[in-house]
């Protein structure tokens, strides 16, 4: 399928993001150890989130509980067409910002600049804005390695 071709290598090109094969086949995508979802050759994306922003991506039509573990922080999309995939690298954008954060210099202004780019509803941002870390966590060639 070309649209999961082309979100593999959108999602490659990040910063800090490294692809592997997914133990149930698939790629999976990780921000150093961290897995920021995987995607499965039928055109099905998995991505976990905290649970509150699971639960107002699902009541906002932005995501499906994910059909294994629905009782869980992971969502699922499918991707059909071209449109699909804009919304697939929109959610995987979410899931690497939510670690992204984490190694920021500044957090605040990263979640300000990247909400205005992914073009979050304030429901959304206050939900991210509860996830920054009170320290910055410092990213290492090692952290992102292993």
């Amino acid at each position: 399928m070309r649209q999961m071709k082309k979100l593999e290598e959108q999602v490659a090109a990040w910063p800090h993001v490294s692809v592997y094969p997914h133990r149930f086949g698939g790629r999976e995508f990780r921000f150093g150890n961290a897995e920021l979802g995987h995607v499965h050759l039928g055109g099905t994306v998995d991505i976990p989130f905290p649970r509150n922003v699971r639960d107002a991506l699902l009541a906002d039509g932005l995501a499906e509980q994910h059909h294994w573990v629905p009782n869980s922080g992971w969502t699922t999309f499918h991707v059909r067409g071209e449109g699909d995939l804009e919304h697939a690298l929109w959610l995987m954008r979410l899931s690497y910002l939510r670690y992204s954060l984490k190694t920021a210099s500044d957090p605040s202004a990263m979640l300000e600049r990247e909400s205005e780019e992914l073009g979050l509803s304030p429901h959304l941002r206050s939900l991210l804005q509860q996830h920054l870390p009170t320290r910055v966590e410092s990213v290492t060639a090692d952290s992102l390695i292993t």
